[in-house]
């Protein structure tokens, strides 16, 4: 069994030899988990710095830990970003959960026109709320020293900017000529290039939404002779993408 995750802020983590797990992290680390002295723990502050602990005692809903080892692993480079179209029902958090669990950077919510759910007022933020839980909980899950970003939904103006700033900006559409897997990708370098990649709803991207991004410089790739969900597209994209990229060596 791999040693539970939980987050813990880079302050905490930073200097002291001894830290105590309190708030809703140490709650669960205590009461749920029911964490017992001698056991491994590990804490992150989700920005690259990682903490070996062991748990010296339990303290009503909180953990005294010894910190046995600190890890600070650089930021993801490439760093990839999935504009993500709002998609029916839960289909949205499985791809948020999934495509965190491969290792995607940022996730951006895009009410594309064909999007069959549309975020409003309260149920927007509720929303997402959701997605961002759903990444918490899988980064911690999958042991993730970077956690994901999921950001405020993005207009398609908005989600243009971001192609036209990308170093490698990509559609996914199931008509393209070009073949992701034959997609040029960034060359490696010290500094931190951005590969940016467009999911569409269950409807498809409008033609008015191509047109844009291409024109903001972003190329429609095909995945391969199949159609993928909304909910799985971006998935399998970006496991391509970041294989390709060396990220998984």
């Amino acid at each position: 069994m791999t040693d539970p995750v939980f987050h813990a802020p880079r302050g905490l983590l930073a200097g002291a030899e001894t830290v105590r797990l309190d708030g809703p992290e140490g709650r669960h680390a205590a009461l749920v988990r029911r964490l017992q002295p001698g056991e491994p723990v590990d804490l992150t502050d989700g920005r690259g710095l990682v903490a070996h602990c062991v748990v010296l005692r339990t303290a009503g809903n909180a953990l005294d830990l010894e910190v046995v080892e600190r890890l600070e692993e650089p930021a993801p480079n490439p760093r990839l970003t999935v504009v993500q179209a709002l998609a029916k029902g839960d289909r949205g958090e499985t791809a948020v959960e999934t495509m965190t669990e491969i290792g995607v950077d940022v996730i951006v919510p895009w009410p594309a026109s064909r999007s069959i759910t549309q975020w409003k007022a309260e149920r927007g933020e509720k929303s997402l709320a959701k997605w961002r839980s759903t990444a918490r909980e899988a980064a911690k899950q999958s042991r993730r020293a970077w956690w994901p970003e999921v950001t405020e939904p993005a207009t398609t103006s908005k989600v243009a900017k971001l192609l036209a700033a990308a170093a490698l900006p990509i559609v996914l559409h199931e008509e393209a000529e070009l073949a992701l897997a034959s997609a040029e990708l960034p060359k490696t370098s010290d500094e931190v290039s951005d590969i940016v990649l467009v999911v569409g709803p269950e409807g498809g991207i409008s033609p008015e939404e191509l047109a844009q991004f291409a024109e903001a410089g972003a190329q429609s790739h095909r995945m391969g002779p199949t159609v993928l969900r909304t909910s799985t597209a971006g998935t399998a994209a970006a496991a391509v993408l970041l294989a390709r990229s060396g990220r998984w060596g």
